[in-house]
């Protein structure tokens, strides 16, 4: 079993990121600016904003984020979009999920620039990520993309089984790993809840890949024997074993599932850690004008 150690590769892609950085600001040049915008007093989304502005520090980009309080109207934050689309200096922004009821996170997500969408949501980006065409790419498919490669881990003519659709990471996973590249050339299942033989489908995978959003879902009997695990899933759980009262978990059942695999990743230190690191590296193609030139 080999453990896929997100956290340091992370930090390995960190330090490249801050090579390349030092290198723009030392010949004299603008370093890359990434923007985000948070609306409203939603923990986990602050928690996860002020990551991405730490990692900006610690890579040497200039970060900026716009705290709006929960009852700002849909207008006002269509206004900093447009601001921001129009700021030559900053190169990419993203604005924080989720947004309050009140305001259409859809229409807001359309009014973003496709060349300043380093989250990669815009349907632009969707779509040229589909077409196998130079796009941002949402930050955990990414991310999970970047350990594949990094892990040399093979996947033409796998098998590849993806445990959940949603457009942030399943839907664009089955796209990801079934085009004509590396990674890629795999052979991709796309499942769901109503998915019928589930069990059976994800333990003819090569590679199983799993976004359900329910801790544990995924045991040892669902796993072949030397299959590549990546478990997106986190989960917050009660403990009496830890300090704070409560550990994390994911969508796999890693102690029961890590003597079948080949090469797993753990929750925490996973995938986790690979999400913000993608926005750093879209962030610094936007400032190199590499996607849309």
């Amino acid at each position: 079993m080999n453990l896929i150690d997100g956290k340091a590769t992370a930090k390995q892609i960190k330090m490249e990121i801050a090579t390349e950085v030092a290198a723009m600001i030392d010949a004299g040049h603008e370093g890359p600016h990434l923007a985000a915008v948070i609306v409203g007093d939603d923990p986990a989304s602050h928690t996860y904003v002020n990551g991405k502005e730490k990692a900006c520090q610690e890579v040497g980009m200039t970060s900026s984020i716009y705290r709006l309080p929960e009852d700002t109207s849909e207008k006002e934050v269509l206004e900093i979009v447009d601001f921001l689309n129009n700021d030559d200096h900053v190169d990419g922004f993203i604005v924080q999920l989720p947004l309050p009821k009140h305001i259409d996170e859809n229409k807001v997500i359309m009014s973003i620039k496709p060349e300043k969408d380093v989250d990669g949501f815009h349907p632009v980006n969707v779509g040229r990520m589909a077409l196998g065409l130079p796009a941002y790419i949402s930050a955990t498919p990414f991310g999970i993309m970047e350990l594949i490669k990094r892990y040399n881990i093979e996947t033409e003519g796998k098998r590849v089984v993806v445990l959940g659709r949603s457009n942030i990471v399943g839907s664009p996973m089955s796209i990801l790993l079934s085009r004509k590249a590396y990674p890629g050339n795999a052979t991709v299942t796309l499942c769901h809840s109503r998915t019928k033989n589930l069990k059976q489908i994800a333990k003819s995978a090569d590679i199983l890949i799993v976004a359900m959003g329910q801790p544990h879902f995924v045991n040892e009997e669902m796993v072949k024997k030397n299959a590549v695990v990546i478990d997106v899933g986190i989960h917050r759980v009660a403990s009496d074993q830890t300090k704070s009262g409560f550990r994390l978990i994911g969508d796999v059942d890693f102690d029961r599932v890590i003597s079948k695999a080949s090469y797993i990743t753990p929750v925490p230190g996973g995938v986790g850690p690979m999400t913000i690191v993608s926005l750093l590296l879209n962030t610094l193609k936007a400032h190199k004008k590499e996607i849309y030139s």
